[in-house]
């Protein structure tokens, strides 16, 4: 066994097993190795659209929060305004009710005292009645008893 030639032809069956990898085993490692790193970088761009639209839900998120707690304190300011008016109308309406309450007591009052009035009138046109009576000792007649008392009432 020669060493030369031995080494040659290892050093053929090394070309041709060479050629026979770039031919044919080598392209579709290469296309799988290409096809493993496009998958990473997708789901490195996809995390990276995750995270950046995480960030943006959570803006979002703040944002509307801050929206809701607005609302929610016009919402209670508006209805301690309409309270408020609640009260004041409410207490317009008891302040109109006593007035009108007391303009009835007044009214009322006033009807009394004059039925009052009419009354002692009447009481005072029978006693001076009564008193002529006594004075001139003689019964008056009913129809001139009448016109007595009209025209007390009248005086009076």
């Amino acid at each position: 066994m020669n060493i030369n030639l031995t080494l040659i032809g290892q050093s053929i069956t090394f070309l041709v097993f060479v050629w026979f990898c770039m031919k044919f085993i080598w392209p579709p490692l290469v296309a799988a190795l290409e096809k493993r790193r496009l998958q990473i970088a997708d789901g490195l761009a996809a995390a990276d659209r995750g995270k950046h639209e995480l960030e943006l839900a959570a803006r979002k998120a703040a944002d509307s929060l801050k929206d809701a707690k607005a609302q929610a304190a016009e919402i209670v300011a508006q209805a301690e305004k309409r309270a408020g008016q609640i009260i004041e109308e409410a207490k317009q309406a008891a302040h109109a009710e006593g007035e009108r309450q007391l303009a009835a007591a007044q009214a009322e009052i006033e009807q009394e005292a004059n039925r009052a009035r009419e009354a002692l009138r009447a009481q005072v046109a029978a006693l001076a009645v009564a008193g002529a009576e006594k004075i001139l000792r003689r019964e008056i007649s009913p129809q001139t008893h009448a016109d007595l008392l009209n025209q007390l009432k009248a005086e009076l």
